[in-house]
């Protein structure tokens, strides 16, 4: 865990110019899981837990960059970007690689960052990394790109350079946070509203399972597939529907003898996953929280029994938080196999569960959790000029 302050001395024991300071922020996604790159809706919020970058121009065509928090560094000549063994690095490298490909001319750069994100903890510390450095050379060569392009940028560079098929919900939400506020993203036409993350006398509670299965990263695209199989095979009766977002559920039983069970039930999550959605924006809107909670909770049924991206540490603790009284709702949050669950929880009861839930699953699994309180903030942003 770093400070801006530690990253800033870090920064001049290495390097000798005065550094372009960036803060990017980590997200939440309240519900609407899958559904990004699936062209449905989700409902996030950039929130307080941090990656600061220092960055500064170095006259060459070397960059290096050192991840604090790892003690890792990697050098490499921006003429020959190409994807190393280093995932965080190749991270970084994309962006420039797509700031290249725009016929965006390029100096080297020196980058030092780490902060208070939790890595493996679903609170997207991959966009993050993106938006951070994507903002930072924005801003550093006077890009003037905008916030929307940029957010497209870091997605395609997790596409084309890191070779992960993700949606765009993460990179938007650490590009286009504001303070107090969830976003509601279509993520076909990009077009989105604020809603007030006003929860009254309940408080949004991360746990952290401090594990994350292997599968997270081999099943996702597995799971992308596994839909545009669905999407493709209703296709063929309904040609104007081009992704899971134009489905409905009477559609998907129409044709379900056409699909296998894993395909069907996939599909189906979706569908309902972006009908939740909608309710919960309500929810927010007229503060329905307990039946916000109900919605949580039924999204999490979906994940374990139809999407099938759950763990067992994962619903023990959303078991826990079901039994508990004061606990409106929780689910797994992010990609799954492992990170956190997102709980509704009034804060009258907030010490009592986190006191009885991290002891109960250390018994369970010997493994010690972690919890964090989050609020909702502005978006990945500049700290000071160079």
């Amino acid at each position: 865990m770093h400070s801006l302050s530690d990253i800033v001395k870090l920064y001049e024991e290495r390097f000798d110019t005065h550094p372009l300071l960036i803060r990017a922020c980590g997200r939440i996604n309240i519900i609407g899981e899958h559904t990004d790159y699936n062209n449905g809706f989700v409902l996030p919020a950039a929130v307080d837990k941090y990656l600061y970058f220092a960055i500064g121009e170095n006259g060459t065509a070397d960059s290096l960059l050192y991840a604090a928090d790892i003690k890792d560094s990697h050098r490499f000549n921006i003429n020959e970007i190409v994807p190393c063994e280093k995932l965080w690095a190749n991270y970084l490298m994309g962006i420039m690689k797509q700031l290249q490909e725009r016929g965006v001319p390029l100096e080297g750069v020196d980058c030092v960052f780490g902060g208070n994100l939790p890595i493996g903890s679903g609170m997207s510390s991959s966009a993050a990394l993106e938006c951070g450095f994507a903002l930072g050379l924005d801003t550093l060569f006077r890009l003037e790109i905008g916030r929307v392009e940029l957010a497209r940028l870091a997605q395609r560079s997790s596409h084309q350079f890191v070779g992960i098929p993700c949606g765009i919900m993460d990179q938007f939400t650490s590009l286009l946070g504001r303070a107090g506020q969830a976003i509601k993203l279509d993520c076909r036409s990009l077009e989105y509203e604020y809603i007030p993350l006003e929860l009254g006398d309940c408080e949004l509670v991360l746990i952290n399972t401090k594990v994350h299965h292997e599968l997270a990263s081999s099943e996702y695209p597995v799971r992308v597939e596994e839909c545009r199989k669905g999407v493709e095979a209703v296709q063929k009766h309904h040609p104007e529907v081009e992704s899971l977002r134009d489905i409905t559920l009477e559609m998907l039983d129409a044709h379900r003898d056409e699909l296998p069970a894993v395909i069907y039930r996939r599909c189906a999550y979706v569908i309902k996953e972006n009908a939740r959605l909608e309710e919960a924006a309500a929810c927010l809107a007229e503060g329905e929280m307990e039946r916000l909670g109900e919605l949580l909770l039924l999204t999490h049924e979906g994940l374990r029994d139809e999407y099938e991206v759950s763990s067992p540490e994962l619903d023990f603790l959303v078991a826990m938080a079901r039994e508990t009284e004061g606990v409106l709702g929780a689910r797994l949050m992010g990609g799954g196999f492992g990170g956190c669950t997102i709980n509704l929880v009034r804060k009258e009861a907030k010490e009592k569960f986190l006191k009885e839930v991290t002891k109960a699953y250390f018994k369970q699994f010997g493994i010690h959790s972690e919890y964090y309180f989050v609020h909702p903030v502005d978006g990945t942003t500049v700290v000071r000029e160079e």
